[in-house]
């Protein structure tokens, strides 16, 4: 499916397999890791009203 796209690329980018692996296993773990590293006080975009309509807009898209 289209969310293994990003894994897919990133083992074909590399000509060697445990290469490929390593690179992939290590992008997974920078996507664990990003949320803890998030300090902001502030609220994020989730709560905003603008985000909220965009969003909306593009599930009846969809």
């Amino acid at each position: 499916e289209w969310y293994f796209l990003f894994a897919y690329a990133i083992l074909r980018s590399i000509p060697n397999k445990l290469g490929g692996v390593l690179a992939l296993l290590f992008s997974i773990l920078v996507l664990m890791l990003v949320p803890m590293l998030h300090t902001s006080k502030q609220r994020g975009n989730t709560f905003r009203p603008l985000s909220q309509i965009l969003f909306w807009a593009l599930v009846a898209t969809y």
